[in-house]
């Protein structure tokens, strides 16, 4: 079985286990498993906006990503109190160390690394302003994000992020038991 023919699977049930939680991804559709609700996911193109909430909008997206690759390789699609508790675990954990866990694990390749410790420096220092003319973006050179050039750069690496991100997503999704998965 392959995520397709389990989403097609449940997608005719009204309710499903409650005991799976699980953001599935089948090429251009995302979908989110959780409490027995089949919803659909994020978008698979990030639109950014040149301004702050667009921005920070988009980095929690990827932060969840993030989460949920540590689930899938932790403790799989488990909905059970080990997930609650794994997800409380994972939002006092600072983004930097969920980025180096994954070069640890060689879940990101080391320029893919720094790549997303650059792009996340801006987060950092989004959340930390008003607006964003306060907020530089260094993949070499300084940038300011207040910038038309500055604000384009940033955007094209982030949806470059993002497409590997998903990449990375998915080989960890088909690590999964889709036919034991299937009948839960």
């Amino acid at each position: 079985m392959s995520v397709p023919h389990f989403i097609a699977s449940i997608k005719g049930k009204k309710r499903m286990s409650s005991k799976i939680r699980l953001y599935l991804i089948d090429k251009e559709k995302h979908y989110f498993l959780n409490d027995g609700v089949l919803k659909n996911g994020f978008n698979p193109k990030l639109s950014i906006s040149k301004n702050r909430d667009s921005v920070l909008s988009a980095f929690s997206k990827m932060a969840f990503l993030f989460d949920e690759i540590i689930r899938l390789r932790i403790i799989g699609y488990s909905n059970n109190s080990d997930s609650a508790e794994l997800l409380y675990l994972l939002n006092l954990v600072p983004v930097n160390r969920k980025i180096r866990t994954f070069l640890d694990w060689k879940v990101f390749a080391p320029e893919f690394t720094r790549n997303m410790s650059r792009l996340f420096e801006v987060r950092n220092a989004a959340v930390h302003c008003i607006s964003l003319s306060e907020v530089n973006y260094a993949p070499k050179n300084k940038l300011s994000l207040s910038s038309t050039s500055g604000f384009n750069k940033f955007v094209k690496d982030f949806q470059k992020a993002w497409g590997v991100l998903l990449k990375i997503y998915v080989k960890e999704q088909e690590k999964l038991d889709w036919k034991k998965l299937s009948q839960l």
